[in-house]
């Protein structure tokens, strides 16, 4: 990739059970550390042209849809037919004005294929042509207030749209607008595990943390099938996330035996921590924690190779993914860091990583954080202290996502 390069970020669309079905692309210029970036029309360009070429869009959204902003300039460009239909929304950006011209460009969009949506809306009667014609209406909450959204949704009901709650921040605002039939929802809400209610770790949970030891010592194989054998449950569960990734096999896998001579210890062993997230879950891989937790400990893993302090060591690439998992896993369930680390007897070096944000485990989990909140400015100020360059982060990135993209 060129020095000119971008990262994109995602932030991840639920329906109303709280299942990922879509992404919203986020862009953020990084070839300054200031990232600034005043033409919205090349931003989005920029975007369209990084997930075609720089990650691909198998990669970066899987089997969902990805939301990308449109100014005017772009959206009467024919170039936007390189896009694939089927899986892009088209987002109108608020600031667009409603003319005969914009309304039959949307329509011909529609009949060419292509999903439409408006951004950041509030319900006027100048729109009605384009209601007809969108797919999603995204309302914010920040700009809508809360006495003004059971209005809203009855203004919306006579049209063919769904509507979707953007920047839904605490449990309340989803309940009411999940109450009031809003159809998608987006913001910190379902991207931030720190936000969430934490709950109690589940007997599946618990057996989790076994078997991640387990497989974390070597244990013999016969140990690791009987905890299988203690939770049907898991063992079902396991089984479904196996079976779903690629494996050239003819045959679904069956057994934990087999799957685990097929995969491999180290395949299983991530299953294992990223099902923690999904237990007790009927969501499974569509829990959008798990979305969070495989990119995060992906990325964590494939930074760790480069890592001025990190790169050479011989589980160097496993402990990075650990504490990509774990950081995340303390913050959803209620129970406590010490407890976590104690059960899995982590090494002290993830445990300073985990705690303190320490060392080059450290370095790398405040990384993805930052990267997972856009914060490109201060990323930039951190890469020439881990002896990485932006390239070693775009590359990490993409695997990352294409990594996810296996679980889905």
């Amino acid at each position: 990739m060129a020095s000119s390069s971008y990262l994109l970020g995602r932030q991840p669309i639920l329906n109303r059970s709280e299942e990922l079905v879509a992404y919203e692309l986020l862009f953020r210029s990084a070839g300054s550390p200031t990232a600034d970036v005043t033409d919205a029309s090349h931003a989005t360009a920029s975007v369209i042209i990084n997930t075609l070429t720089g990650f691909g869009v198998e990669d970066i959204l899987g089997k969902y849809k990805g939301f990308i902003n449109m100014e005017l300039e772009l959206l009467m460009d024919d170039a936007l037919h390189i896009l694939p239909k089927e899986q892009v929304v088209i987002e109108l950006l608020e600031t667009l004005k409603v003319t005969p011209e914009l309304v039959e460009r949307c329509r011909f969009l529609k009949e060419s294929g292509f999903s439409l949506a408006l951004d950041d809306h509030e319900y006027s009667p100048l729109y009605h042509d384009l209601y007809e014609i969108v797919d999603i209406v995204k309302v914010d909450l920040m700009l809508s207030p809360p006495e003004r959204l059971a209005e809203m949704v009855k203004q919306f009901a006579g049209y063919p749209l769904q509507l979707l709650a953007e920047k839904v921040e605490t449990q309340e605002q989803f309940k009411q607008c999940l109450n009031l039939g809003f159809d998608l929802f987006q913001g910190y809400y379902f991207a931030k595990p720190s936000v969430l209610e934490k709950k109690k770790m589940d007997d599946s949970g618990s057996t989790l943390l076994k078997l991640m030891r387990l497989l974390g010592e070597d244990a013999e194989q016969v140990e690791i099938e009987t905890t299988f054998r203690g939770d049907a449950g898991l063992t079902y569960k396991l089984l479904l996330l196996v079976n779903s990734v690629g494996t050239g096999v003819r045959n679904k896998i069956g057994t934990v035996r087999h799957a685990i001579a097929i995969l491999g210890r180290q395949q299983i062993k991530r299953w294992a921590q990223l099902a923690l997230f999904a237990s007790s879950d009927d969501r499974g891989m569509e829990n959008p924690l798990v979305d969070m937790a495989a990119v995060r400990a992906g990325f964590m893993e494939n930074m760790a190779g480069r890592h001025r302090s990190l790169k050479g060591g011989h589980d160097s690439a496993e402990k990075a993914f650990m504490t990509g998992i774990l950081s995340i896993l303390e913050k959803v369930y209620d129970i406590p860091l010490d407890e976590v680390i104690l059960k899995l007897d982590l090494s002290e070096d993830v445990r300073e990583a985990l705690v303190w944000q320490s060392g080059g485990l450290g370095n790398l989990l405040h990384m993805a954080e930052l990267l997972e909140e856009l914060e490109f400015d201060h990323l930039s100020t951190h890469l020439d202290e881990m002896g990485v360059t932006l390239e070693d982060v775009l590359v990490s990135q993409k695997l990352a996502f294409g990594w996810r993209k296996g679980m889905a």
